[in-house]
């Protein structure tokens, strides 16, 4: 199977995430922050180097700025529901996932907020002057999609965060796709709070997430519990992480998000420039398919992304057919249906291929000739 699911999640992970996270269930096993033996000791360490790793990469002052969650949805969910209070208006745009939008549209439905989904321009981006013009004195907060999931366009998060600044309304950014890939950091996106996967482009392994929080940012918990600090106490503890942090740690999955991390962080750069090649050159041969639609506008910035809808077939037929001749890609509505209700293919959906580190221009060229040839028999 020739995997274009990255979007979804990186796969196959580089060897040293597996081994990490073997070697906590094999050789440490302790309870991290719950004990003082050794191995209790030992996992708090592995925990500490993630969180200070992840700190400088995202512009943390501090690694107890450094949240780590379930996923990339249980942070925006946090960081959005510990934000809010009645009467509040939220702005968000019109590409974002679901993670934002079901908790968002659940809050107003129980008459707490009000939202404005931002208008985008022809390019499918927000604009200063859409901000603007959405404002209220009741703006309370920003929602941005750093990246579609659906046409991978780039939104311009750290020119619409000057905007934001002059009015004082926080930005959260989901950098759901961009984290690992492009550069992302509060103070390069402007951000207060960055929401991010540890499984896409952090290259760990699922059920991992963060939460990064700018200065002054404490947003109320989502969960509150047993943390192993100020036990005494039967409130939750206010100095962070411990805030945020109730329960046992995922200690395998943050052990694995540190090696996962250490190696794309490192390789950012290289990552980034592999992926917009690639998934250029499959853009590139779509466009010239005829009964192809490509989503997204040719002159927008993108990341490794594309997503098309074939003409005369359904896009999950497609998606089947490739799949029966070895392609792993997604179909359907990819958990957005705003910006599908945009590209007006609410009804019909897309197909989605997104390159990661471990796909080959032969790979591309390969999945090219099985659309073509899908195409050809109908």
């Amino acid at each position: 199977m020739i995997y274009f699911d990255n979007a979804a999640t990186s796969f196959p992970k580089p060897p040293m995430v597996a081994r990490a996270m073997a070697g906590t269930l094999n050789k440490i096993g302790g309870n991290p922050g719950r004990a003082g033996h050794s191995l209790s000791l030992c996992g708090g360490r592995v925990i500490q180097r993630c969180r200070e790793v992840l700190a400088e990469a995202f512009g943390a002052k501090a690694p107890e700025q450094v949240i780590f969650t379930s996923g990339c949805t249980e942070a925006l969910n946090l960081a959005i529901r510990g934000m809010l209070h009645q009467g509040d208006q939220v702005l968000c745009s019109h590409g974002e996932h679901n993670a934002v939008m079901r908790p968002l549209k659940e809050l107003e439905a129980a008459g707490q907020i009000t939202v404005r989904v931002l208008k985008p321009n022809s390019l499918g981006l927000v604009t200063p002057e859409a901000i603007e013009e959405a404002v209220t004195p009741k703006t309370a907060l920003c929602v941005l999609c750093h990246a579609s999931n659906v046409t991978g366009v780039v939104q311009p998060v750290a020119k619409l965060s000057g905007t934001l600044k002059k009015f004082g309304i926080p930005l959260l950014v989901d950098a759901a796709q961009t984290a690992g890939v492009l550069p992302v950091s509060l103070g390069e996106l402007g951000a207060d709070m960055i929401a991010l996967p540890g499984h896409k482009g952090l290259l760990g392994p699922h059920g991992t997430g963060v939460l990064v929080l700018g200065e002054g940012m404490l947003p109320r918990p989502l969960i509150m519990g047993g943390t192993g600090s100020m036990s005494e106490r039967m409130r939750q503890p206010e100095a962070l992480p411990d805030r945020y942090e109730s329960g046992t740690p995922n200690l395998p999955g943050i052990a694995g998000l540190l090696a996962g991390a250490r190696f794309a962080l490192h390789h950012r750069a290289e990552i980034e420039a592999y992926e917009q090649e690639l998934s250029a050159r499959l853009r590139y041969g779509l466009e010239r398919m005829r009964g192809i639609r490509v989503l997204g506008h040719p002159g927008a910035e993108k990341l490794g992304v594309v997503s098309f809808v074939p003409a005369f077939m359904d896009p999950g037929e497609l998606a089947d057919q490739l799949a029966a001749a070895g392609f792993a890609l997604r179909s359907g509505l990819h958990c957005a249906p705003s910006i599908h209700q945009w590209l007006g293919t609410l009804h019909s959906g897309a197909c989605r291929a997104s390159v990661g580190i471990y796909n080959t221009e032969e790979e591309v060229d390969r999945l090219l000739e099985a659309v073509d040839r899908a195409l050809g028999q109908r």
